[in-house]
């Protein structure tokens, strides 16, 4: 009995870990699309109803840390956007006459501390860390860390859907000209 329990066990660990697998290859390779610039390709792997949310986050006093970052559904955000939205950021971006990023930004995903948890169905949640590193002109260079909630769906074309994105910065007055990257 306890062979078959160590086996069951042990099939378990075995899917956990290729589903970690997984789900890290699917950043990183998320990750090498937004620095090649082949943005159209990255809306591929985009939900059709996602909700890409950078909520804005404040100095609080002690015992109120819950008010630390504005909520989607009252405040507003950095960013609160939906696919239709994100595709718009994109055209806009490929039309070459995007005043805030021609010359083109030079831009690097960091992705690390990958979390996977919550199974399921077809839905699994994750949390990671990120650096992302942009330099444009000479001298413009900016650099942001923080954290990345995310629902990701399984999908029978891509592999894997961004159904959800929440982006928490480490900081919360943005130094940045302008965000005209992806995280």
């Amino acid at each position: 009995m306890t062979t078959d329990m160590t086996v069951e066990t042990m099939q378990q660990m075995l899917e956990r870990l290729m589903l970690q697998r997984d789900i890290e290859e699917f950043l990183s390779m998320e990750a090498e699309l937004l620095d090649e610039r082949r943005y159209d390709e990255w809306l591929e792997y985009i939900a059709d109803d996602i909700h890409y949310h950078m909520p804005i986050r404040r100095n609080v006093r002690f015992g109120e840390q819950y008010r630390e970052n504005t909520s989607a559904d009252s405040e507003i955000s950095w960013i609160d956007e939906g696919k239709r939205v994100l595709i718009g950021r994109v055209r806009q971006i490929n039309t070459g006459i995007h005043w805030c990023e021609e010359p083109l930004s030079r831009v690097r995903h960091v992705i690390s501390n990958v979390q996977v948890y919550d199974p399921e169905g077809d839905e699994v949640k994750v949390r990671s860390r990120f650096i992302v590193y942009r330099n444009r002109m000479e001298d413009e260079v900016d650099l942001f860390a923080g954290k990345r909630e995310d629902i990701l769906r399984r999908d029978s074309v891509t592999g894997w859907k961004i159904a959800k994105r929440t982006i928490v910065l480490d900081q919360n007055v943005l130094l940045a000209k302008n965000i005209t990257f992806f995280f």
